[in-house]
Order: structure tokens, then C-alpha cells, then sequence
């Protein structure tokens, strides 16, 4: 063997060893790894990107979807189920809007920013369960329900306390309540049904979405403040929905319905008994 074919052959050796280094990372690794990326980037976005809120938010809503489905990607390309991004991208994008509505002070920041990673992680978590038992049957499938539900919520809650802060005309406030409010809808009854069409209980996410619609029409006028108002829709959110998941269940008993029916109540005599005419 000459010189030439010597270098050519240690080469070649060298060339398949670095062929055979292969990161691989587990799928928790990549949900870490995909919530660091997002809090790093929504904790920046309030100094750096000021004007830019809407954009930045919206930014940041799509990349949360790619992410989820980077980090889960083998079991989404054999069952994918488009329901499953519903609730990431919003969850970002009422986080990232509401973050332009707090004080600039670098403690709520970083609280903000904590409590952002730990729905989101635990968002993610609940997602993959969710991927997972559309094809077999997994024991975590009610513990996701719960965590899913509660994230709904809170996502509904900023939301609407950043629509309602715009001071915008009835019209568009009612708008975009109702839309909000079908996506929202329809990811959480499709976490008690895991079908993998899109709409497929439209008619039912139309309805309570017609409700809230309603509901944010009238109280527009009400004279209260954006986040007594935004309160008081997520109650009656909450006993929707939590209505509609017992109902699919086929455990809304007549104790249950009281039980809501005393919440809308206890939602509906706070709100008269902060409103500053009503004192």
C-alpha cells in the first residue's frame, strides 16, 4: 500500500465513524428542549419586540406547533390528528399577548415566564398522551384530560382578558370571543372523543360558542373592568364545557348539573358584587 492509498484509507475509516455518531434524543429531551427555546424567546420578546406584539405572538403560537410536532413526530406521522394543535397554539399566543399586559418588572417576568414552562411542558406531555390513545388504550388518558382541561381554561381566561382590554366595538370584542371560544371548544371535547377529523362535534363547539357569543355582547356594556369581565365568561366557559365532558361521559347526574348550575350562580353574584354601581 503507497502513501496515497494509506491517506485515502484512514479516510475512509475516520469518514464512517462520523457516520455512526447519531444524537439521538428521546422525546421527553426534545419537549425540553422545545419549552426552553419558548420561554427563552417569550421572556426577550417584551424588550425586544415592543411594537411588534401581535406579530411576535403569532410567531411564536406557529413555532410552538412545529416544535410539538418535531418533538412528536413519530407517533403524529403514523396518527396524525390536526385537533392536537389547537390548543398549543393558543396557549402561546394568549401567553405571549397577555405578556405585554403586565408590568414591566423583571420578578413578574420571570414568574410569568415559569408559569408559561410548566403549562407548556405539561401541555406537551398531555398532548403525546392524547396521540397515543387515539391508537391503543393508555392508563394516563385521564390524567391528560384533567391537565388539558385546566390549561384550557387559563388559556381561555388570558385570552379573553386581552380582547376585552382592547376596548374595541362590541362587534369585534363578540367576534373574537366566539372564535376563540370554537377552537377552544372544539379541542376539549376532542380530547373526550379522539376522532381525527377536525370538526367532527362542530355542531356542539358551534352552539357554545353561539352562548359565549351572546354572552360577551351583552356584557360589553357592563360597567366593569376587562378582567372582572373576562372572569366572569371563563366561569361560564368553565360550566360549559365541564357540562359537555359529562354529558359525553354519560355521568351528568343531577348532582352535577346543580353543582354547575350553583357555580354559574356564585360567577354571576361576584360580578354584581364588584361591579362599582352595584356596591
Amino acid at each position: 500500500m503507497n502513501w496515497f492509498q494509506s491517506v485515502f484509507f484512514n479516510f475512509g475509516v475516520k469518514r464512517k465513524k462520523r457516520k455512526k455518531i447519531n444524537i439521538d434524543l428521546t422525546k421527553r429531551q426534545r419537549f425540553v428542549i422545545s419549552v426552553v427555546i419558548l420561554c427563552l424567546l417569550l421572556f426577550v420578546s417584551e424588550s425586544l419586540f415592543v411594537k411588534s406584539g401581535f406579530f411576535v405572538a403569532f410567531g411564536l403560537s406557529i413555532l410552538t406547533d412545529l416544535l410539538l410536532y418535531w418533538a412528536n413526530y413519530q407517533d403524529i406521522r403514523t396518527n396524525l390528528t390536526r385537533p392536537l394543535f389547537i390548543l398549543p397554539f393558543l396557549f402561546s399566543l394568549a401567553f405571549a399577548l397577555f405578556y405585554f399586559l403586565i408590568p414591566a418588572r423583571f420578578l413578574t417576568r420571570i414568574l410569568l415566564t415559569g408559569l408559561y414552562g410548566v403549562g407548556l411542558y405539561s401541555m406537551f406531555l398531555s398532548q403525546n398522551i392524547f396521540t397515543v390513545a387515539s391508537i391503543r388504550t393508555i392508563q394516563l388518558l385521564s390524567s391528560a384530560k384533567t391537565v388539558s382541561f385546566f390549561i384550557t381554561v387559563v388559556c381561555y381566561l388570558f385570552l379573553s382578558t386581552v380582547v376585552l382590554s382592547l376596548h374595541a366595538s362590541v362587534f369585534l370584542i363578540a367576534i373574537l370571543v366566539f372564535l376563540f371560544t370554537f377552537l377552544l371548544t372544539t379541542h376539549s371535547l376532542w380530547t373526550y372523543t379522539l376522532d381525527t377529523a377536525l370538526f367532527s362535534h362542530w355542531q356542539w363547539a358551534l352552539g357554545i360558542s353561539l352562548c359565549l357569543f351572546e354572552i360577551a355582547f351583552v356584557i360589553w356594556f357592563w360597567p366593569s373592568n376587562p378582567k372582572l369581565i373576562a372572569i366572569f365568561l371563563t366561569g361560564f366557559f368553565y360550566a360549559m364545557i365541564g357540562l359537555s365532558h359529562m354529558w359525553i361521559d354519560k355521568r351528568l347526574f343531577k348532582g352535577v348539573l346543580w353543582e354547575y348550575i350553583w357555580l354559574m350562580a356564585i360567577v354571576f353574584f361576584t360580578l354584581l358584587l364588584f361591579t362599582p354601581w352595584a356596591s
